[in-house]
């Protein structure tokens, strides 16, 4: 895999390359760990996600931006998710 020097999401993975990528703590400053999409005012947007309905949304929306096909997305999702700090057991 890749080294980035960006920061990514510990949830879904983005690389959180500009300071509106980030998500918001409570107390409305950047999360170091967290990007906008899963992390507002301190809280997970969708808390009850599972880590293989996540893998699934964001190999669909990798494919839907022509990022990668959907099934090398997807393989990755279910490589990288389980490594972040939200997922990890």
């Amino acid at each position: 895999m890749e080294e980035y020097e960006d920061p990514f999401c510990q949830s879904c993975g983005m690389p959180m390359r500009n300071p509106g990528d980030h998500g918001t703590e409570e107390d409305g400053s950047p999360s170091e760990d967290y990007c906008v999409h899963c992390y507002q005012q301190g809280s997970f947007v969708d808390p009850d996600i599972t880590m293989e309905e996540m893998a699934e949304f964001c190999a669909k929306t990798m494919a839907d931006m022509n990022i990668m096909p959907h099934d090398g997305a997807r393989d990755l999702m279910y490589a990288l998710l389980p490594t972040l700090k939200r997922w990890k057991t």
